[in-house]
């Protein structure tokens, strides 16, 4: 597979889409399927389905189109879904409980093995069956527990400092959730979450519509 810093934000952003789409297809026992029939499920046109993917190598052959369930493996594994991944949440707000909460994660290969937080009051109690802990016990639950990603709900006054925090103890993975973008220079992977931002698009398509 090339180097992933040559392809594009834009391609990469699409990859989840083609992997939903493809888990449907194979539900529905479909084998094979080619760009012009998956570009009229997915409203995106086929020439744009053939460069997405082959930037990783293609995948199909011309006539036949696309194996569903081979294309979906290989789409499964540069997305990581393939592998585990263990989660911890900071902060024990509204957005870390749903997020706590919700299901899928674990389904997606996503772990999430314990919630902090500086409340007293959160503070050894649970949330779906996770411990909520100090904030002061991050540190030595790390050296204990293997953490690849931290999913930050803190208050945006906050949310450098607490990444920077969780970094600097090896962890690699930034799930930022607060409204503030967060760029990190330590090689830490971000990725910056603005659910506002998909209210608002909605928004201006609704008021479009006059």
């Amino acid at each position: 597979m090339p180097e992933e810093k040559k392809i594009s934000m834009a391609v990469i952003r699409r990859l989840p889409r083609y992997f939903r789409y493809l888990q449907d297809l194979i539900k529905l026992d479909i084998k094979r399927i080619s760009s012009r029939e998956l570009s009229e499920r997915m409203g995106i046109t086929a020439s744009q389905i053939r460069q997405d993917l082959n930037c990783f190598g293609g995948f199909g052959q011309q006539g036949y189109g696309y194996n569903v369930e081979f294309l979906f493996n290989e789409i499964s594994k540069i997305l990581g879904v393939d592998k585990r991944f263990s989660c911890v949440i900071i902060g024990a707000g509204n957005m870390g409980t749903a997020l706590a909460n919700y299901e899928n994660f674990k389904k997606r290969g996503f772990d999430i093995l314990a919630v902090f937080d500086v409340n007293p009051d959160k503070i050894g109690s649970k949330v779906n069956g996770i411990d909520i802990l100090s904030m002061d016990s991050l540190e030595d639950f790390t050296k204990n527990n293997k953490v690849d990603i931290a999913m930050l709900t803190v208050p945006n006054r906050y949310v450098t400092e607490v990444a920077e925090r969780v970094t600097s103890i090896g962890i690699k993975g930034i799930w930022n959730f607060s409204p503030l973008e967060l760029r990190l220079e330590n090689g830490a992977v971000v990725e910056n979450v603005h659910l506002s931002d998909g209210l608002m698009v909605l928004g201006y398509r609704l008021r479009s519509m006059g």
